[in-house]
C-alpha cells in the first residue's frame, strides 16, 4: 500500500490542473466512425454468491426514471422472452447479493423452464416500470451498438503472432478522486509513483515500444496490430489460439490516458473520407499503409490491458461481473439507470425502419455512454455481429423495470 499522503497530494494536484485529461475515457463520446469501448470502469471478475447478509445497494440519484404503464410496453406480449431469461437469470447470480434484488432473485430461482407468459408475468408481478428521461426532459436517445471481436493469436511469441495482450502492471495506481472530493464521484485517475510523485502511467507509443516497461506481461500474442486495436476499443473478444483453444479475454484496466479518435485523425489528415472512416474502412487503409500505421496508432495514448477469463463462458463478462448473451444485453449509464435491471428496448434496427422491441438486461456499462436514455447494444461475436455493432446509431426510447420495493430517492 502506497502512503496516503501522495494519494491525496497528487489528486489535488491532477484534479485541479489536468482533471479532464486524466479521465477522457470516461467521458469524452467515442464518435462514430469507430465502434464503442463498453468496458466495464473497473475489473469486474465473477460474482460469487457469499453466505451472510447480502451487500446493501447504494442509490445514486436516478431521479430521470418517471413512473410509467405496462402498457407503454408496446410488443413486450409479442416479444420472445424465452430468450432474455437467460440473461436475467446469470444477472442474478450477482444481484442476490444486494438486497434490494434479493427477493426478485429468489422468486426467478422458482420458476422451473418459464413460459413466455409465465415471464411476463413474472415480471408484473415483481416489478414496476420506468420511462427513462434525458436532462431536457425528452424521453428518446441513441442506441448504438458493439460486439465481441474475434481474433487469431497463440500463447507463444513467433514470426506470425508477434502483437502482445499485456496484463493489468503491477505499478498501475488508480486513485478514486470521490474519496478526497465528493463532488467527484465516478471520477479517477490513474498513474504511477515515482517517489513521492504519482505521475501519469506510460502511453500507447511507450507501452509498444522495442524496449516496452511491461515486458514480461504478456500472455498472449496476436497476429494482427488493427485487429489488436480495435480489440481495445471493444474492451473484451475471442482469441482462437494456433493449438485449437478459444480464450476469452476480458478489461482489466486502462492507463488513464485520454483517448484520441484515430478516424477523425484520417479525416482531419485526408487520409480518409467520412463515409470511409468505418472500422473496416480503417482496417483496409491500415493494411494498405503499414509504414504509417504505428505513428497513427500512438497516436491515440490510451491503452487497453486484459485478463484471460474463464474457459467455457457463454459470453464476455460485463460490467455487473456476469458473462453477457447476444441481442438480449446492453452497456448504460449506471449513474441514471441500475445496473443489472432488466429493461424494455424500443428502436430500429441498424440502418433500417424494422422496429426492435424487446425484453433485455442493463448489464453492462461504457465509457462513452452517458446520459438517462442511452444504450449500446451488444450483438455478440465475430464478423456479423461486428458489422451490426458497427452501423447500429440508432434512435430509441428505454423503460426499466425495478422491484416494486427498490428504494429510489424520494
Amino acid at each position: 500500500m502506497r502512503p496516503t499522503n501522495i494519494f491525496q497530494l497528487s489528486c489535488v494536484l491532477l484534479s485541479l490542473l489536468a482533471l479532464s485529461a486524466c479521465e477522457k475515457l470516461q467521458v469524452k463520446p467515442t464518435p462514430p466512425e469507430e465502434p464503442i469501448c463498453a468496458c466495464p470502469a473497473q475489473p469486474a471478475p465473477p460474482a460469487k454468491p457469499v453466505e451472510g447478509k447480502p451487500e446493501p445497494i447504494k442509490v445514486p440519484d436516478y431521479g430521470l426514471l418517471k413512473p410509467a404503464d405496462w402498457q407503454e410496453l408496446d410488443g413486450l406480449t409479442k416479444d420472445d422472452v424465452t430468450k432474455a431469461w437467460p440473461a436475467w437469470k446469470l444477472g442474478c447470480v450477482s444481484l442476490k447479493l444486494k438486497s434490494a434484488w434479493q427477493a426478485v432473485c429468489n422468486e426467478a430461482d422458482k420458476l422451473d423452464n418459464p413460459s413466455k407468459k409465465g415471464i411476463v408475468d413474472y415480471f408484473k408481478n415483481n416489478f414496476l416500470v420506468y420511462r427513462t428521461t434525458n436532462l431536457d426532459g425528452s424521453n428518446t436517445g441513441m442506441i448504438t451498438g458493439y460486439y465481441e471481436p474475434v481474433i487469431k493469436g497463440s500463447r507463444t511469441k513467433n514470426d506470425k503472432f508477434r502483437f502482445p495482450l499485456y496484463t493489468r502492471p503491477d505499478d498501475l495506481i488508480t486513485v478514486e478522486l470521490a474519496s478526497i472530493f465528493p463532488e467527484l464521484a465516478n471520477k479517477r485517475v490513474r498513474g504511477r509513483v515515482v517517489g513521492t510523485k504519482l505521475i501519469p502511467y506510460y502511453n500507447r507509443g511507450e507501452i509498444e515500444a522495442d524496449n516496452s516497461p511491461l515486458q514480461g506481461r504478456e500472455f498472449v500474442w496476436v497476429d494482427d496490430q488493427i485487429d489488436l486495436f480495435f480489440l481495445q476499443i471493444q474492451g473484451s473478444g475471442m482469441v482462437h489460439l494456433d493449438n485449437g483453444e478459444k480464450m476469452h479475454v476480458g478489461y482489466a484496466d486502462q492507463n488513464g490516458q485520454a483517448y484520441q479518435s484515430i478516424g477523425r485523425l484520417l479525416i482531419e489528415k485526408g487520409e480518409l473520407t467520412v463515409d470511409k472512416a468505418s472500422m473496416q474502412g480503417i482496417k483496409d487503409w491500415a493494411r494498405n499503409n503499414p509504414g504509417k500505421l504505428r505513428e497513427l496508432l500512438n497516436a491515440n495514448p490510451s491503452y487497453v490491458f486484459f485478463r484471460e477469463l474463464p474457459a467455457g463462458l457463454p459470453g464476455p463478462i460485463g460490467a455487473l461481473g456476469a458473462p453477457i448473451l447476444a441481442e438480449r444485453v446492453v452497456a448504460i449509464d449506471p449513474r441514471f439507470v441500475p445496473l443489472g435491471a432488466p429493461i424494455f428496448l424500443s428502436t430500429n434496427l441498424p440502418n433500417s425502419n424494422k422496429p426492435i422491441n424487446r425484453l433485455m438486461m442493463a448489464q453492462d456499462t461504457g465509457g462513452a455512454i452517458k446520459g438517462g436514455v442511452r444504450a449500446d447494444f451488444f450483438w455478440g461475436a465475430g464478423d456479423a455481429a461486428g458489422k451490426s455493432a458497427g452501423s447500429m446509431k440508432q434512435q430509441g426510447r428505454i423503460w426499466v423495470l425495478l422491484p416494486k420495493d427498490f428504494p429510489l430517492p424520494k
